[in-house]
């Protein structure tokens, strides 16, 4: 530990590998990709978060009256296996105790039948009260135990499910949300606003400390006025006429059903859709209704069957990335040398030019002019495309010889339209960043706005760079973006992976296609900030908790991928030729495996910055070919 804190990035460093060595690398990682392409064109990683999304699966069952033994059972075992020697769960790799999973998977497991006397359960028990027990776990998990009366419904934020009635200029609309929040937030009022209640079939007392509750924020903060309103709303609740009440039930029900995608769920992503099944069903839909049938149908699909070591075991994706990963495995292996008429590279581009959206979704609230044009993050999610995933499919089409002219066109067009204000770029919305609604008392987990970040508005750059926009006014008022986003130390914030090594990662590359010479200053802060970051073995690392914890930003175990992002970092900055390049890339050879493949059971991905943390399980495989075949070609060892 004192070393990943401290640690010098080394003075006796080896020499490097011999480049034929890398290149032997390069090939087996190649095959390896290749052998796990779908034969329908498509690669697609697991998506590992942690078991709430187990738990709160086994509580979505119990409440629809669904669970059956099978799955309980499946659940509970990994569940299990995921549970340190302490007793607690993390929500990452070798990361800190977290009170409110450690409740969810207590539940789960009570609910599997596990006896609260058991060794397993009194060491979660005692990490639960002395990490101040149910009083002080987040509104989402007291939401789960208020369903079945583990809570009071009046000791929760108010949520008034007349939100959706708002108009969308008005302050607090559901458009203000970010749209994994928002679809979150109007099923929650529904749920909220009817206040149900059903039996678990045992107390959780035991979780109780029943010590007083803190005090609220100070009146003069944002957050305590806020505080103080969210009284006001509880009021309100009393005094809501009934119709009014009645209309926007069902005004919130027709806007969850709208947006329910072809797959069964809601945005791809888990939480909205657990709560959307939960609200249509207190709203009278019942189970055999159609889509209640396709939101349950769906989770399956999103069910990882594995084994541990007490026998078959189940967990579930948050999410599905595979018109993200194809993105980044076509542009690996272009990277690595495929000619753009390979046969793997065609399957790829045909199926990703199927996954074009070309409807309206949530973000034309903003934009209402912009015609449709881009791509999504999973299979079927044609609601909410996203900035950062057109841009890279964009980049990796034209690595293809796939017939595309048209599809770019619109992606340029949607791209260009979805730029904010301030000349950066969100994920999924633009000018959505309201930050007041961090504040609000049910907001206390996860990012709930989307303001544009280094890494997407780097990836926008990049590729509106290779369309011929290099000049452009939006790739000028991108780049100046990024250059106002620098942090002092140099490096950039990564809000879609971890954390300052992605930042760098994505940023470097586009300033280079934007014309910025290496010698820039601000290429230079950014390349100084790396070399003093290098771990002494080589590689690359960077703790999640550097999101919350300044001593841990570029501090941590290597990793593939972080490895990989330095190293397309100095690329780009003209570095390949260094001793640093040649220590990363000799970290690269020496740690792959046999198959060709990498270990990384650190989680590079993000979710919320701090909060919800993700293990992309390709992630380990498509970057470090893109790092190796860039530095091995602009050495001469790859033509």
């Amino acid at each position: 530990m004192t070393q990943l804190l401290t640690g010098h990035r080394g003075d006796a460093a080896p020499t490097g590998p011999d480049w034929g060595s890398a290149r032997h690398t390069l090939d087996r990682a190649v095959q390896h990709l290749l052998g796990r392409q779908d034969p329908a064109g498509w690669w697609k990683g697991d998506l590992e978060t942690n078991v709430t999304m187990d738990a709160e699966d086994l509580l979505l069952r119990q409440f629809l009256g669904i669970r059956t033994g099978g799955d309980t059972e499946r659940t509970a075992r990994w569940i299990r296996s995921q549970q340190r020697d302490d007793g607690s769960w993390a929500t990452f790799h070798d990361g800190p105790s977290d009170l409110s999973t450690n409740i969810e998977a207590y539940t789960a497991l009570r609910l599997a039948g596990d006896p609260p006397d058991a060794g397993h359960m009194r060491a979660a028990r005692e990490a639960i009260l002395d990490a101040g027990g149910i009083e002080s776990s987040r509104v989402f998990t007291r939401i789960w135990l208020a369903l079945f009366g583990q809570w009071p419904w009046r000791g929760l934020p108010a949520i008034p499910p007349e939100l959706v009635l708002l108009p969308t200029w008005s302050p607090l609309s559901v458009y203000d949300f970010g749209c994994w929040a928002r679809q979150t937030v109007v099923p929650l009022s529904v749920v909220r606003a009817l206040r149900p209640v059903r039996p678990l079939g045992f107390r959780l007392d035991e979780l109780r400390t029943y010590r007083t509750p803190p005090p609220p924020p100070p009146l003069g903060t944002t957050a305590g006025k806020l505080h103080r309103l969210d009284r006001l709303a509880a009021g309100y609740d009393h005094l809501v006429p009934a119709p009014l009440r009645q209309h926007a039930l069902r005004r919130a029900a027709a806007w969850i059903v709208a947006r329910q995608e072809a797959d069964g769920s809601w945005g791809g992503i888990q939480p909205p859709w657990v709560y959307s099944l939960i609200a249509l069903h207190l709203l009278g839909c019942p189970l055999d209704h159609p889509v209640m049938r396709r939101g349950l149908a769906g989770l399956e699909r999103f069910t990882v069957h594995t084994d541990t070591p007490e026998g078959p075991a189940r967990w579930l994706e948050a999410c599905q990335s595979p018109v993200w990963d194809t993105a980044l495995a076509v542009t690996a292996l272009s990277d690595a040398g495929l000619p753009a008429d390979h046969p793997a590279l065609g399957q790829a581009g045909r199926w990703l030019l199927r996954e074009e959206i070309t409807v309206r979704g949530d973000w034309a609230v903003r934009r209402p002019g912009l015609p449709a044009g881009g791509w999504a993050f999973e299979f079927d999610n044609v609601n909410y495309p996203d900035t950062d995933d057109t841009a890279e499919v964009m980049l990796a089409l034209r690595r293809t010889a796939v017939p595309a002219s048209a599809a770019l066109r619109r992606g340029v067009r949607w791209l260009c339209g979805m730029q904010s204000r301030d000349g950066g770029w969100g994920a999924f919305d633009a000018d959505n960043t309201r930050r007041i609604l961090a504040d609000l008392p049910f907001c206390d987990f996860g990012e709930v706005i989307d303001p544009p970040s280094a890494d997407v508005t780097a990836h926008i750059v990049e590729a509106l760079c290779v369309e011929g926009l290099a000049g452009s006014t939006p790739v000028e008022r991108g780049v100046a973006w990024l250059l106002r986003d620098q942090r002092p130390d140099g490096s950039w914030f990564g809000r879609w992976g971890v954390n300052h090594v992605y930042g760098i990662g994505a940023v470097l590359p586009a300033l280079r296609a934007a014309g910025l010479p290496p010698t820039h200053p601000a290429v230079a802060a950014a390349v100084a900030w790396l070399l003093c970051h290098q771990n002494d073995d080589g590689g690359f690392g960077e703790d999640i908790r550097s999101y919350r914890d300044p001593a841990w930003i570029g501090r941590g175990g290597s990793t593939a991928s972080q490895t990989a992002w330095g190293l397309l970092a100095l690329h780009a900055a003209g570095q390949s030729d260094t001793e640093a390049v040649r220590r990363a890339v000799d970290w690269l050879v020496t740690t792959q495996r046999p198959d060709g493949g990498w270990d990384e059971p650190q989680y590079t991905g993000t979710g919320f910055p701090g909060d919800f943390s993700i293990n992309y399980h390709l992630y380990r495989q498509v970057f470090p070919i893109s790092a190796l075949g860039r530095v091995l070609r602009e050495v001469g060892e790859l033509t």
